[in-house]
């Protein structure tokens, strides 16, 4: 089975800094680091590493080709990424002394994802095969639209959480994961057995994956909840977690583990990622998550 992710591309310039910069004020920053980011393309690498035959699609400009190379590298298909006019989507991250963050997003060539693009890249796919996409780019309500009538199965990972969610068909998905604040923005609560009961009884053929950081991840579809306490590990760098995650229940699920097995394996691969420094270079490989999940 094949999973084509649908998904942004970006790339993170990573300032550290003495403090965040004021209105008006002109500083140095004390290093500058250049990384691979984007959900899209973290979860790409993270389904390659859990060993899924993965496809990537989506739009880069011409100073983003790097990040075609680093999927590429992960063995992800990158027959369908892009290059387009314009700047590749960026983040300008300021981190300081305390390790808090201050971000600024363009979205640059993730909002050049068109309807002609995207039945060009369906054509290649057939019903049974998965699309998987985050709320990144353009063009989601389109592309979930399309797959439905194509017959392939859908996932969503619904961040970030803002007003573009509310105008998807979500009753469309077989998949919505979410963390507790995008749960509780479609939701409108923020308890998780509330979240699961509001959004299960909204789309009752979905499966709802809500994650809660150290409480571990719950998982609802109808009247069966599934809970999944978290690892404890010494967390480093939790940016990736989220995108390990999502990678390797997917791989749980489409090989036809219990959801029990697939959250847990889920909890494993998210739990080595943030031991780590990084984002796709912090997710792990099939078998040190396999190993780490059995250990």
């Amino acid at each position: 089975m094949r999973v084509l992710n649908f998904g942004s591309l970006n790339i993170d310039y990573v300032y550290q800094v003495d403090h965040f910069v004021q209105p008006g004020e002109t500083m140095s920053s004390l290093s500058l680091q250049v990384n691979c980011g984007g959900k899209g393309l973290n979860q790409s690498v993270a389904l390659s590493r859990a060993g899924v035959e993965t496809w990537h699609a989506g739009c880069i400009g011409p100073e983003g080709i790097f990040l075609k190379d680093r999927l590429q590298a992960a063995g992800v298909d990158v027959t369908f990424v892009r290059q387009v006019e314009g700047s590749t989507g960026h983040a300008i991250i300021q981190v300081d002394p305390t390790g808090q963050n201050s971000i600024l997003l363009h979205g640059g060539a993730n909002g050049q994802v068109t309807e002609s693009f995207v039945d060009e890249v369906l054509k290649g796919f057939s019903p049974g095969d998965v699309v998987l996409l985050q709320n990144e780019i353009s063009c989601v309500g389109y592309i979930m639209d399309r797959a439905a009538e194509l017959g392939m199965s859908i996932a969503l990972n619904a961040a970030p959480a803002n007003e573009k969610l509310a105008g998807l068909s979500l009753e469309k998905l077989d998949w919505l994961l979410v963390n507790e604040v995008e749960g509780a923005f479609l939701a409108g609560t923020e308890d998780p057995e509330g979240i699961a009961r509001v959004l299960t009884e909204r789309y009752p053929r979905t499966m709802l994956v809500l994650t809660l950081g150290v409480q571990g991840s719950l998982a609802a579809k109808g009247d069966r909840r599934v809970r999944m306490p978290a690892r404890t590990v010494k967390a480093v760098d939790t940016t990736a977690a989220g995108d390990t995650f999502t990678g390797y229940f997917l791989r749980g699920v489409l090989e036809g583990r219990s959801l029990e097995e697939a959250l847990g394996l889920a909890a494993a691969a998210s739990a080595l990622a943030v031991t780590r420094v990084g984002a796709a270079d912090a997710i792990p490989a099939y078998d040190e998550a396999m190993a780490f999940y059995r250990g």
